[in-house]
């Protein structure tokens, strides 16, 4: 009987339904013909509860079952469905209450569905994560009513399931896709002109009509005594390191994700884009200590590693050591690599304080430091100022941007390779970057 109570909901047809019938008790009083309709009609309520009870409450029932994904792509738009089947014999109304995880802060989540009777339905709904790890999804809970509307009955599904949220692999996959159709240039990668030699020996051949005469091997052809050229196949398997700076920077946070979150994403599909081209890639992370540290290494399986280990990384409210960092790229990384940097800094002086560091990094590896723009000044400082207020507001945002392009002029003039960039832009400007490294063959 407890139980029975338990699932039984009132819907808001049968409160109008009360509140109507209130009204004209309370007109009878004026006119004592109504009185006993009233009553009729009221007799007539209650059959009708009591119908649409043994409707509900029958044998007959609903199932229901929520299907989640392995697993969700952070801060991309994921596909949650709601699988029901009725088998009552008559068409039935369902109110879908789904308790969300708490990460999202939706409470108020209600979906009404129609379904004939004996046949199934399916419907989905569309969720955004902004945040990495576990997300526990509550009960499905499902109120049922025939086409009376007075009472539910409640069913309960799928009463804990738990999906984790790892870096963005939608986003990995819309570039790996564009990269193998040779279509990256549509949503904005470069086409880089290959200048000079980055190549590396195959094989000596005889010389034919339209080979470079600058291969020609003299030595070779003494010994043929016919003409013979050096071969040449693209470099592949240059070892290329995603480092992610896990400082209290980086938690500086842009359209509902942190800067940490930008990078991780990047850092994925740059580090895909590299595995198609036949490069070693690589992961490293730090701030005042050293965090994780994957070795580079060109198996197509290696991503798999390198997203578990994303999924991981999370900030401090420390300050970065990168006395910890060059520390960590000398013992661990011993060839010449390319190495990627994502960190942040937002006045000159936090700049200078790091950079002997980075020049010593720099002597033996290709370094590009990737950084941030501060897109809520940037638009400050273009937005038109109205007051004094406003004004020096205004002077202190294109402050900040200014500073921001001399730290790139500053870098660059000691030879390390610098991205500058809107947090949303990060990941193409990053794959721009790595492609034009490789041609121009810096690495």
């Amino acid at each position: 009987m407890v139980a029975f109570l338990k699932s039984v909901y009132l819907t808001p047809r049968f409160f109008y339904t009360m509140a109507a019938l209130a009204v004209l008790f309370l007109f009878s009083y004026w006119w004592q013909w109504l009185f006993g309709v009233v009553w009729i009609l009221v007799l007539f309520f209650l059959i009708f509860i009591l119908l649409e009870i043994i409707m509900v409450f029958t044998k007959s029932k609903l199932e229901g079952q929520r299907i989640l994904p392995e697993k969700f792509s952070n801060s991309d738009t994921n596909v949650v469905s709601v699988l029901l089947t009725n088998q009552y014999p008559f068409k039935i109304t369902v109110g879908i209450v789904d308790e969300l995880p708490v990460q999202f802060q939706k409470r108020d989540f209600f979906k009404i569905i129609s379904i004939n009777g004996k046949s199934k339905n399916t419907f989905q709904y569309y969720v955004r994560p902004v945040e990495r790890g576990e997300y526990t999804f509550g009960n499905l809970n499902c109120f049922v009513s025939s086409s009376i509307g007075l009472v539910r009955k409640r069913y309960t599904f799928n009463k804990e399931q738990m999906v984790k949220v790892y870096p963005s692999f939608i986003q990995m996959k819309k570039f790996d896709f564009l990269a193998i159709d040779n279509r990256l240039s549509h949503i904005g990668l470069k086409k880089i002109r290959r200048i000079g030699h980055t190549m590396e020996f195959e094989q000596i051949k005889e010389y034919v009509a339209g080979d470079d005469v600058r291969t020609v091997n003299w030595k070779a052809t003494g010994k043929r005594a016919q003409l013979m050229v050096n071969q040449y196949q693209d470099e592949k398997m240059q070892p290329i390191y995603s480092i992610i700076d896990t400082s209290r920077v980086m938690k500086m946070p842009f359209n509902g994700l942190k800067l940490l979150d930008y990078a991780l994403n990047s850092s994925l599909a740059f580090s895909n884009i590299a595995l198609k081209k036949n490069d070693k890639v690589g992961l490293a992370s730090f701030s005042n200590t050293a965090g994780h540290f994957l070795p580079a290494q060109a198996k197509k399986t290696y991503l798999n590693s390198i997203l578990e280990a994303l999924y991981n990384i999370d900030t401090k409210y420390l300050d970065a050591d990168y006395g910890v960092l060059q520390a960590l790229v000398k013992r661990r990384i011993t060839h010449r690599s390319l190495l990627m940097l994502y960190t942040n800094f937002e006045h000159i002086s936090a700049l200078q304080r790091q950079l002997p560091y980075l020049l010593a990094i720099a002597q033996k590896h290709v370094l590009v430091v990737v950084f941030f723009e501060n897109t809520e000044l940037k638009s400050l400082s273009n937005s038109e100022a109205k007051n004094i207020s406003e004004i020096v507001d205004q002077t202190i945002a294109q402050q900040f941007e200014f500073d921001k392009k001399v730290m790139v002029r500053e870098l660059q003039k000691r030879g390390i390779q610098t991205i500058l960039t809107a947090p949303e832009d990060l990941t193409v400007n990053t794959i721009n970057k790595y492609l034009e490294i490789k041609a121009r063959g810096l690495l």
